[in-house]
């Protein structure tokens, strides 16, 4: 009986703490209370399709920024990150319409803005733009490029939804695609080899045995001309000393299958790996 009575008294005092706020939980407070602004509401969300029919000059031929002015809002899921350093400062988020940029001046996103999470962002008083045809959200760039955001202001413009993880699949990719459409969404170019790969070459060499642009290589696949696409690979990427994949056995490049974010340069689809496991052999 006194150790029924004893663990009654335990169960007591422990919900009294549950309740009562103490410093400790101002100290640590939940992730959602770490990041983003919990005061966002999902009232005046478009989709981002909608969105680049609200601002169509992102696709023009000459690099441009613009401020949102209106009360708009898009939803969606992260499709990249920088995990393994290949996407700098800046990440995806695709909905059922499209993809678009993220562009913040901020390194480490991927500790809280992880592939599959849905979040809502807030546009007004952010700034969207074109880089080389390239949609992106961020803060005007010498007075009239995108370029990329403060990170205490996209701290306030910027909710995690509260649903659980979900990561987008990709569509199977072909050149062909309309690139206003689809640019920036999560593809999967099948049954494709690597034109460089020798049993040598890497993704992104440091030595400038491959031409470097921007701090990165572009690899071509074989029978895609270059002007086409690329797969576009930083120079700091985890992978970028990893060989491109080659059969030593029959002595010639591996057949896989490479998913990425199809980022465009103009007319030129770039291909971004995000990571390792996102190249598959075949077969």
């Amino acid at each position: 009986m006194k150790a029924i009575k004893y663990l009654a008294f335990v169960a007591i005092c422990m919900l009294a703490a549950a309740c009562e706020k103490t410093e400790w939980d101002v100290i640590t407070p939940a992730p959602s209370e770490l990041y983003g602004n919990n005061s966002i509401t999902d009232d005046n969300i478009v989709t981002i399709a909608q969105l680049k029919e609200i601002y169509p000059h992102v696709f023009g031929n000459i690099d441009a920024v613009f401020p949102i002015e209106r009360d708009l809002k898009i939803k969606g899921r992260v499709t990249g990150n920088d995990l393994r350093g290949n996407i700098y400062k800046q990440f995806m988020v695709q909905d059922e319409t499209g993809a678009i940029i993220i562009a913040v001046n901020e390194s480490g996103i991927s500790g809280y803005m992880a592939e599959g999470q849905e979040i809502i962002i807030d546009l007004k008083g952010l700034h969207i733009g074109g880089y080389r045809k390239q949609p992106e959200i961020g803060a005007p760039y010498n007075g009239n490029s995108i370029g990329r955001m403060n990170k205490d202001v996209f701290q306030k413009h910027f909710k995690f939804t509260g649903s659980p993880i979900q990561p987008i699949q990709p569509v199977d990719f072909d050149v062909k695609m309309d690139m206003e459409e689809h640019c920036a969404k999560l593809v999967t170019l099948k049954n494709v080899t690597f034109a460089d790969a020798d049993g040598k070459n890497t993704y992104a060499p440091g030595d400038n045995s491959a031409p470097i642009v921007g701090g990165c290589v572009n690899r071509t696949l074989t029978g895609i001309a270059s002007s086409k696409l690329v797969v576009r690979t930083s120079t700091y990427a985890k992978f970028a000393a990893n060989k491109l994949p080659y059969d030593e056995v029959n002595k010639k490049p591996r057949v896989v299958n490479i998913t990425g974010i199809a980022t465009r340069y103009n007319d030129t689809w770039q291909i971004l790996i995000r990571k390792e496991s996102d190249i598959e052999i075949v077969n």
